[in-house]
């Protein structure tokens, strides 16, 4: 990977925490970039419990409250992985400004057909205006191919990469291939 210097910061699904991201983090850091794996609401080593979040928005605070304490000037690229596609989601709509590009990972994305997309308003200014990519892996038995392909066609993208060999982990089983990914977009969306 090439020396880039971008800034990533990445959400996880919902039960792991920031500590699932270990192999992606070292690859990225080591092609020169900047990283930041967040612990959403009750996840990792938040010190939140699971019956204290009444909604996304606790679950997603966290992130809410790193995008609110990056400079103005700075562009991250965010990453969601499953759920952690809400997250980004809801980032997207806060803090268009501030976002280069969105990268679902085998994630959800809004489809403002039903709830939860309902916590994301589509107009330009905010969610419609931030460039979307979809990382679709063809061996995974959770979200199967038909599942990622509806959320593409449903909240379409910019851009769409496939990972043939890879399952509904890729962050852990394809590291390399699922960052070679994020260098690709990384590039593309400066």
């Amino acid at each position: 990977m090439e020396n880039s210097e971008k800034h990533f910061v990445l959400a996880h699904a919902i039960c792991p925490g920031a500590w699932c991201w270990y192999k992606v983090i070292a690859l990225l850091k080591s092609a020169g970039n900047r990283v930041t794996a967040l612990d959403l609401g009750a996840n990792g080593v938040n010190p939140g419990l699971l019956n204290e979040l009444s909604s996304i928005l606790d679950y997603v605070q966290p992130l809410m409250d790193f995008m609110a304490s990056l400079p103005q000037e700075e562009k991250v690229i965010l990453v969601g992985h499953r759920y952690g596609g809400m997250a980004i989601s809801l980032a997207m709509e806060k803090f268009p400004k501030k976002i280069s590009v969105a990268v679902y990972v085998t994630a959800y994305m809004p489809n403002y057909v039903s709830p939860p997309a309902t916590l994301v308003e589509q107009n330009e200014e905010t969610f419609g205006s931030a460039n979307r990519v979809f990382i679709l892996c063809k061996e995974d038995k959770l979200f199967n191919d038909d599942f990622q392909r509806w959320f593409i066609e449903n909240s379409p993208t910019k851009d769409v990469k496939v990972i043939e060999v890879a399952d509904h982990m890729p962050i852990l089983s394809k590291p390399k291939e699922l960052c070679l990914c994020f260098q690709e977009i990384a590039e593309e969306y400066n």
